[in-house]
């Protein structure tokens, strides 16, 4: 991405639409929810939003990225960053949004 290309924030009501999912993909993002939560080593707060330190497991990474493919069509008011450290190190999950995102972030997760 250019870095002189500036990001245009779009405006997005706080709202989860869970029908965007199919009912297979619902299932799915049940458990990857809750493997994930299983795996949360660490969490964060942001100004807007969280940030969540998992494990560094090939397969936890794998879990993150099907996990933000599947909430972004369900809940498109957040925004998602996944960090792999260096050297082996955690990832992390960054999720963060305008508005109450931070609030439904923070009930949904336990936060």
């Amino acid at each position: 991405m250019d870095s002189n290309v500036k990001s245009e924030r779009i405006e997005v009501p706080v709202a989860c639409n869970w029908s965007a999912l199919t009912a297979v993909q619902q299932e799915r993002q049940r458990a990857l929810y809750r493997q994930l939560r299983a795996d949360v080593e660490e969490v964060v707060e942001l100004e807007d939003g969280y940030a969540f330190r998992h494990s560094p497991d090939r397969n936890v990474l794998l879990a993150v990225a099907e996990f933000v493919s599947n909430e972004r069509l369900c809940c498109p008011f957040f925004e998602f960053g996944i960090t792999v450290e260096r050297a082996g190190g955690p990832v992390w999950l960054r999720m963060t949004g305008a508005g109450e995102a931070k609030q439904v972030l923070g009930a949904e997760m336990g936060a």
